[in-house]
């Protein structure tokens, strides 16, 4: 006898699907839970900016019309971790409350250097930069301290904390020096400039207590572009102080041919108990080259050596030795007319003031001249002629 389900074969069938729902109804609903989180740890959370720490030890001082800012730069993050990047630098500036102290409400970011520019501004382990300071500013504010913090980022989210605060008063300064003539003499390379009058605000220039004379090698390759902008120099060795010097021209007697050197002079005035230089001046680029010979030999002896039987004659030359310190050697030049400079004898240089000239044939006057030539190349003029008699010999 069948049952009632068994003569309804659509209620069998779903009757047999139910535990398969079931499990999918519950599979679901586990999905559903992962999907929302249900039992997770938590959200995960984007990971903190790197915030460099504060630097602590910026100073400051005037340099002509500009102050030079001078600081190390962070290597570490606030969370102790190492910067993989430079980061960029902020340069704020701001004023001084009237009791002197800074007003923190003043400062306003007044320049940004990007972190890849950032090794242009590097001096061995020091960043210095250079704000300059307008005429007018100088001249609205005559001896106005100004106020000075860095601060820098490596995210645009958060910068680092502000640095020390630091102040500089501003004095007037000369006006930058416009032109420095250089020309190149044998002993020195001669500096010349105009005296200023005024300063870099206009006003009369009352005294000058002496000119400074920088100097530093550059890259040959660089000097046209450095000659317009000093910071295209390619340097060598950097502007160093050379000397001063109490009028408005100097020798520079410590140089070697061949290299670029780049001259800069500043102006140096009396204030506030100490002194103050102006801006540099436009730079002298000159590369001096060694177009100098040396000095004309001396003493010049020719003697005829008497020969022995059936030997040939020869001439003994000798003169004072030249003390140029690159001198190369001597050249010997001979001639059968007084008043022709005659055939070079000596095709390799002579390194010592002797010569002996042993092609002479008897019965034949020569004249003698020699000439001192310096490692550039560079020959001397002749010596005056000595004359050598060399006779037949005696039957």
């Amino acid at each position: 006898m069948k049952t009632r389900n068994s003569r309804n074969p659509e209620a069998l069938r779903i009757r047999r699907r139910q535990p398969i729902l079931y499990f999918e109804i519950r599979f679901s609903l586990f999905i559903l839970l992962l999907a929302s989180g249900c039992g997770a740890p938590g959200e995960p959370t984007p990971p903190s900016p790197p915030v460099p720490v504060a630097v602590t030890d910026l100073t400051a001082q005037q340099a002509g019309d500009a102050v030079q800012l001078s600081f190390t730069m962070p290597p570490k993050t606030v969370a102790g971790e190492r910067l993989t990047e430079t980061p960029s630098i902020e340069i704020l500036r701001g004023a001084l409350k009237p009791d002197g102290s800074p007003d923190a409400k003043s400062f306003r970011t007044i320049e940004t250097i990007p972190g890849v520019l950032v090794g242009d501004y590097r001096a061995a382990d020091e960043i210095q930069i250079i704000n300059r300071i307008s005429p007018d500013e100088v001249r609205a504010y005559p001896g106005a301290a100004l106020a000075y913090r860095v601060r820098t980022r490596a995210s645009r989210k958060r910068a680092s904390a502000d640095s020390n605060t630091i102040t500089v008063r501003i004095r007037p300064v000369p006006e930058r020096i416009t032109s420095v003539h250089a020309e190149v003499a044998e002993p020195a390379v001669e500096l010349s400039w105009s005296a200023p009058t005024r300063t870099s605000a206009g006003d009369p220039l009352v005294a000058v207590t002496e000119y400074r004379v920088y100097r530093g090698e550059i890259d040959t390759a660089s000097a046209a572009a450095a000659a317009n902008d000093l910071s295209q120099a390619k340097w060598k060795s950097p502007l160093a102080l050379l000397a001063s010097s109490p009028t408005n021209s100097y020798r520079d007697t410590a140089f070697d041919f061949g290299k670029t050197y780049l001259y800069t002079v500043r102006t140096v005035i009396p204030g506030d108990g100490s002194t103050v230089e102006s801006s540099d001046s436009v730079p002298a680029i000159v590369t001096p080259r060694d177009i100098f010979p040396p000095v004309v030999p001396q003493g010049l002896v020719a003697a005829v050596l008497s020969p022995e039987p059936n030997a040939p004659p020869e001439v003994d030359l000798s003169w004072s030795i030249n003390t140029e310190s690159d001198l190369a050697g001597y050249h010997v030049y001979r001639s059968e007319q007084q008043d022709r400079p005659g055939q070079l004898v000596t095709p390799d240089l002579l390194l010592s003031p002797a010569y002996r000239d042993t092609s002479v044939q008897p019965g034949h006057r020569y004249w003698y001249s020699v000439t001192a030539v310096d490692r550039s190349g560079n020959e001397s003029a002749p010596c005056a002629r000595v004359a050598a008699e060399v006779a037949q010999p005696s039957s």
